[in-house]
């Protein structure tokens, strides 16, 4: 009996570690699905509004200028790679170019909406992971600390794991459940990267509708040759 119960234990601990595994990948696939449904829902419930009601530009057709550039940025999930064919596209869509040219670059930088909604999500899922409960002004608390930490994130794959490990040191939670993160962070920031350029192309054409500069006709008249 003696001889066989390591063999015993072992296999006790293996069956613990495959239920937790499965556990973890479930919750890692929970904070997927709601990363992608709360990133659609901002696109649809605040971006679209914007761009129908202050914006005033043929949806269709803004769809169609910024295909490329988000598709870009989904495939590489860096903002940078999309840079190029942003700038190009929204001048073609009717912006001016000197308007583009700063509005875009610097919203890549002050303008992160993906970002900052996935990092919103990554530390309450962190809290949890801990157990560590989280009243509403607290949560509110690290929504608005976010907001601003993630301000000057580099525009590059898996940055704003930085900002979310400097967040749980700061409000004490632990660091493991990133590192769990970590395994999924590829298919999270496709969707963040790609909500990232939506946001900062619709910046520029607000801000050449304020300015009275944007051209109608061109934003009609586009093409994605």
């Amino acid at each position: 009996i003696m001889y066989f119960a390591p063999f015993g234990v072992g296999a006790a601990i293996a069956v613990t570690v495959g239920h937790l595994g499965i556990d973890i990948l479930k919750n890692l696939l929970l904070l997927l699905f709601t990363l992608y449904m709360a990133l659609i829902a901002f696109v649809l419930l605040v971006l679209v509004p914007i761009a129908v009601f202050v914006a005033k530009v043929p949806i269709k057709k803004f769809i169609q200028a910024i295909k490329e550039p988000v598709s870009i940025a989904f495939a590489t999930t860096s903002s940078d790679s999309a840079l190029p064919k942003a700038l190009e596209n929204m001048e073609r869509f009717g912006v001016p170019r000197k308007i583009v040219s700063f509005v875009i670059p610097t919203g890549y930088t002050f303008n992160l909406d993906g970002t900052t909604l996935y990092l919103s999500l990554a530390s309450v899922f962190v809290a949890q992971a801990a157990g560590i409960p989280l009243s509403f002004g607290e949560q509110l608390l690290i929504g608005l600390s976010l907001m601003l930490t993630s301000k000057g994130v580099a525009a590059v794959p898996r940055a704003s794991l930085v900002i979310l490990i400097a967040t749980a040191s700061t409000f004490g939670f632990p660091l493991w459940p990133i590192m769990a993160i970590y395994g999924i962070d590829e298919l999270m920031d496709m969707a963040r990267t790609s909500v990232n350029v939506i946001g900062n192309t619709l910046a520029s054409t607000v801000i050449a509708r304020w300015e009275g500069e944007f051209d109608d006709e061109k934003a009609r008249n586009f093409t994605g040759e």
